[in-house]
């Protein structure tokens, strides 16, 4: 499984520092970190896939550098990809993980 080791240490970073405990699991052809057992954020390839509140459909999906993620082959609800230019600085990825984990705690 293929997915960028550099952008999972800087998550893994990101959650320590957040004083989170994560679970990772190789999913999706990569790499994903679940918070008690919901889906955050993850890494397919060199990109992070996120979870994201459903009321923040429209204003997530039209950031720049965001695309639904359609790993099926059809667009998965809740689901994005972010490409690497969007996360170059870790306030950005720290948004992302952010909105991951609220997605996950709203499941549980």
């Amino acid at each position: 499984m293929a997915y960028d080791e550099n952008l999972a240490l800087r998550i893994r970073s990101i959650f320590e520092k957040m004083g989170t405990k994560v679970e990772e699991k190789k999913m999706f052809g990569g790499i994903t970190f679940l918070y008690r057992g919901k889906m955050t954020v993850g890494i397919v390839k060199d990109e992070l896939c996120a979870r994201y509140l459903s009321a923040d459909h429209h204003s997530v999906l039209n950031e720049n550098g965001v695309r639904p993620m359609d790993f099926t082959g059809k667009e998965m609800k809740d689901f994005v990809y972010v490409n690497q230019d969007s996360l170059q600085n870790e306030e950005d990825l720290m948004r992302w993980v952010a909105m991951g984990l609220d997605h996950a705690k709203s499941k549980l």
